[in-house]
């Protein structure tokens, strides 16, 4: 009898290079000092093997289930003080959303205009958060999806460093040290096992059934508000242990990273400098709306920079968590801006769309 020769597939050895290069990203970046070191390694991993040529298939169901850990993640840091953050701060929240949202379409249109991207394609891609909900909207409007997962994957990688070093950089001037969850060792046990199991089951329960219904952004926002009610009114504690919200991260990383291989960059090579003009433009924009917060509604800078980033929500949550910031704060402004985006963003979009093309046609 011969023996089969266990030989790895070309996937298999592609997702061994991934990880392991995941795990040394990861660990430079923590000793750096840089927050959301166990998110940027990921990503960045995926970038590198993506443009290399080494693509690898990242299982949707791994990408689903991130977002619901995620999203009770968000639900833990927003407890049911909400209320109190919102009636304390309401026009705080209704200004910086609708001013996040209304410079973002402003650049949309922008490159719309200057016949930078085809169409309302460039509207869906600058949406300020919700990614996938924003991809599956504009599909099913007839936008080229690929350009728009471009330009939102792209906003969130470009968000997500320049979020992490403007946190690192102000952590190393005021002296404050970051939050504990992030040097949590991998291999800590989880405090509550009960807790643990009601967690998994609303973050995976709830994200596969967001999903199954083709909720936008449902993998996220269910269990969010699963968790709400879980903490808030079962009185259940959201238990997260590091190494979950480690594979969570790294997950979500994978997922963006991938998105950026040969075959999106040589649609999108043509517009890359301008989309990415106006990509950091939004950023010195917010960031200007997050000092004007800091001097009239004396917030603290980090927090008002973390709450007016553009998207997503589930990458700034990340870094809330591993920050020393108002977390309560910024993640109710990333929600109702999601929520917003989500509620508004068909409507806006084709709102301009048709503005371009009547304009085109009278020219």
């Amino acid at each position: 009898m011969h023996r089969r020769r266990l030989t790895p597939t070309r996937q298999q050895l592609r997702w061994t290079v991934l990880v392991l290069l995941s795990i040394v990203l990861s660990i430079a970046f923590d000793a750096t000092g840089v927050p959301a070191a166990r998110l940027l390694g990921p990503m960045v991993a995926a970038i590198l093997m993506a443009l290399s040529g080494s693509d690898v298939s990242v299982p949707r169901l791994g990408f689903v289930g991130a977002q619901g850990v995620i999203g009770c993640l968000i639900a833990r840091g927003v407890p049911v003080s909400i209320l109190s953050t919102l009636s304390e701060h309401w026009l705080v929240f209704i200004v910086g959303v609708l001013a996040v949202t209304v410079l973002a379409n402003a650049l949309g249109w922008a490159l719309s205009h200057w016949n930078v991207l085809p169409g309302d394609t460039a509207v869906w891609g600058s949406a300020p958060g919700a990614a996938s909900a924003m991809m599956i909207m504009a599909e099913a409007h007839g936008s080229d999806v690929r350009l728009v997962a471009f330009m939102q994957y792209l906003r969130v990688v470009c968000v997500s460093f320049t979020a992490s070093l403007v946190a690192h950089w102000w952590m190393r001037s005021s002296g404050a040290a970051p939050a504990a969850a992030v040097s949590a060792s991998l291999l800590q046990p989880p405090g509550d096992w009960g807790g643990l199991l009601a967690t998994l089951a609303v973050a995976l329960g709830g994200a596969v059934i967001g999903a199954r219904l083709r909720l936008p952004a449902g993998g996220l926002l269910l269990p969010m508000l699963a968790g709400f009610v879980l903490q808030d009114f079962a009185h259940i504690h959201i238990e997260l242990p590091p190494l979950m919200l480690a594979v969570a991260y790294a997950f979500v990383g994978w997922t963006i990273g991938m998105r950026f291989n040969r075959e999106v960059l040589r649609v999108t090579l043509k517009s890359l400098p301008q989309v990415l003009a106006a990509i950091f433009l939004l950023i010195l924009a917010c960031g200007a709306f997050a000092a004007a917060l800091v001097r009239w509604a004396h917030v603290d800078p980090l927090t008002a920079y973390l709450a007016t980033s553009p998207g997503g929500a589930d990458s700034v949550a990340i870094i809330a968590a591993s920050t020393p910031v108002d977390v309560p704060f910024v993640l109710t402004m990333q929600v109702l801006r999601m929520l917003f985006v989500m509620a508004t963003g068909p409507t806006i979009a084709r709102t301009l769309a048709s503005h371009l093309h009547r304009r085109k046609h009278r020219v």
